[in-house]
């Protein structure tokens, strides 16, 4: 079972690019990030003629989460629990049953938290403590599970090109990367750092601006996280970087793992 996460920076702007990859690529369930449109308007036809269903938790302009798949979904949930008030569009989770049982996956858009000092960052750190009080009940169901999306954590120096320029950004705060720490703390496993160890250089994010991608100053901030089953079914994960290279693209680029079916 093939599982991908992308962040596409406007599915309408990047529609061409999404279907020229799945074609390609052809994942069975894929988990999309800042659509920045409503649930009316995101283009689900285009997506089913490949044979996939689609749920969308969308927003108008900002935000918004997909996940296609192959599969029916079941148990879906939009939205994540703990503020009321919270209307942004940042959290999709549906099962999908497979071969030898269940999983579950979670399409995530985690608050990018700029500028330091603002109450954008305190939604970000309060957005964070929600993730893992849900995770946490998520795990103790035993099953295998995905939290794949834009985190907007760079977890590690080593997941920066130039991580001396990150230091005054909410994804690189000490407070931002201590609360990933607590999600991998809840048994949840990295799939990137699994497969790859600290090998330099894995990015999936490069900046429009400044050369960015033509320097490869980029940074790693798109992850799956793996309950303990999942990481027990897990075969490969790399990141496609060559999307990159496409008309047009998302400033982000798929990150893609497999699990034994």
């Amino acid at each position: 079972m093939k599982i991908a996460t992308w962040n596409v920076n406007s599915i309408k702007a990047r529609l061409d690019n999404a279907l020229a990859w799945l074609r390609q690529a052809n994942p069975d369930i894929v988990c999309l990030q800042e659509l920045k449109c409503e649930g009316h308007a995101f283009p689900a036809q285009a997506f089913e003629e490949l044979g996939y269903n689609v749920l969308v938790h969308g927003q108008k302009t900002y935000n918004g989460v997909a996940i296609l798949s192959k599969f029916t979904p079941e148990d879906v949930t939009r939205g994540l629990a703990g503020e009321e008030d919270d209307t942004q569009a940042r959290y999709l989770e549906a099962v999908f049953a497979r071969k030898s049982g269940v999983v579950r996956v979670a399409s995530i858009y985690l608050p990018n938290g700029n500028p330091l000092g603002t109450e954008k960052f305190d939604y970000k750190l309060r957005w964070m403590d929600r993730l893992r009080a849900h995770a946490k009940a998520l795990l103790k169901l035993e099953e295998p599970l995905v939290l794949a999306g834009d985190y907007n954590v760079i977890p590690t120096p080593l997941d920066a090109r130039h991580p001396e320029n990150w230091v005054n950004d909410a994804l690189f705060q000490p407070q931002s990367r201590a609360r990933f720490r607590t999600l991998l703390n809840l048994g949840l496993t990295d799939a990137i750092r699994q497969v790859h160890g600290d090998t330099p250089g894995l990015y999936t994010f490069w900046d429009y601006q400044a050369g960015a991608w033509q320097r490869n100053n980029g940074i790693r901030i798109d992850h799956l996280l793996l309950s303990p089953q999942a990481a027990d079914l897990l075969t490969s994960a790399q990141i496609e970087r060559e999307v990159r290279t496409q008309e047009k693209p998302s400033d982000h680029v798929p990150v893609v793992i497999e699990l034994k079916a």
